[in-house]
């Protein structure tokens, strides 16, 4: 399994895409919005098919009836809050992991408009049920809709990725049930920390 995206979260996403310009070089491209969910995106490729998210409020859209998805609500700065595993026949690889003991929840199906009006279809296991403050990832599935960064996203380069939990054991037994591995180093503040490397040098997001 490889990495999908990785997901930045952030109170204000016109000023983190404006920041982000700033730091790396690259302006990131206008997503989509979720509607019903009170988010819209802007996405950034990171080689391969893997890209950055950039997810905050949607000032069109109606606040929705509960938390917005990825701790945006709560918030204070961007933050590196989760991440997605791509994975084909996303029931079984979601059976499979409960037998091997984590459960990823129920995938779900999504979709979303691109800004050109293309719609893009997907399942997914629910990001908040992602174990351990998401150093797990949630698995999406792509089915045969076309892949964000077939459309030709501005790119950067994602350098490394890596995680930190005071029982990387705990953590580590949780993504294997998923088949997948993630560098970790223990500590008393569990998250994530991704190196990008832009036209202006390395940034580190956390």
């Amino acid at each position: 399994m490889t990495v999908d995206h990785l997901v930045y979260a952030t109170p204000d996403l016109r000023q983190t895409v404006a920041d982000l310009e700033r730091l790396l070089g690259v302006r990131a491209a206008v997503g989509g919005r979720h509607l019903g969910l009170g988010t819209r995106n802007h996405l950034l490729a990171l080689g391969g098919r893997s890209y950055l998210e950039i997810v905050g409020p949607d000032p069109e859209q109606e606040a929705p009836a509960g938390p917005r998805w990825f701790r945006i609500d709560s918030l204070a700065a961007p933050a590196l809050v989760n991440w997605a595993v791509a994975v084909t026949g996303i029931d079984a690889v979601t059976a499979r992991a409960r037998e091997r003991g984590y459960d990823p929840g129920d995938p779900a199906d999504m979709s979303r408009r691109t800004a050109s009006g293309d719609l893009l279809s997907w399942r997914l296991t629910p990001p908040q049920r992602a174990g351990h403050d998401g150093l797990v990832p949630f698995l999406i599935d792509w089915g045969a809709t076309r892949h964000p960064v077939e459309s030709g996203l501005p790119a950067v380069e994602l350098v490394s990725l890596r995680g930190a939990h005071p029982d990387p054991g705990a953590v580590r037994r949780d993504l294997a049930a998923v088949d997948v591995r993630l560098d970790l180093d223990e500590d008393s503040r569990p998250g994530l920390t991704a190196v990008l490397s832009g036209r202006y040098g390395p940034v580190t997001l956390t």
